[in-house]
């Protein structure tokens, strides 16, 4: 869905957690591709069913799918927090558009 473009950095990330078989998640997948085909982003897409971390099972097994939100980290160990921005859902491009917007406009956290 999203070519891969290793020196390219992006804004923001946005993570999908989804399952197989899931209609919603099949239709949360184009609206990403037709923001994407707008407003590039990094992407990762974690099967709740499926992935290592049970953490992402446990929090939306029942709920996908699901995005974060986050601004995007140099280097490629980032990965999403509970406390990122969501949509959860049915969700349309304005709507992801304008929490990428949100998210951009958060003041840099401090880290200690």
């Amino acid at each position: 869905m999203f070519p891969t473009l290793a020196l390219r950095n992006f804004a923001c990330r946005i993570t999908l957690f989804t399952r197989s078989n899931c209609k919603l998640c099949s239709d949360a997948k184009e609206v990403l591709s037709n923001v994407w085909d707008k407003r590039p982003f990094e992407y990762d897409e974690i099967n709740v069913m499926e992935h290592f971390d049970q953490k992402w099972k446990n929090m939306y097994e029942f709920d996908t799918p699901v995005i974060h939100v986050d601004k995007a980290k140099e280097g490629n160990q980032f990965s999403t927090t509970g406390e990122a921005r969501k949509l959860m859902h049915r969700f349309k491009e304005h709507e992801v558009e304008k929490l990428m917007d949100e998210t951009m406009l958060d003041a840099p956290s401090s880290s200690a």
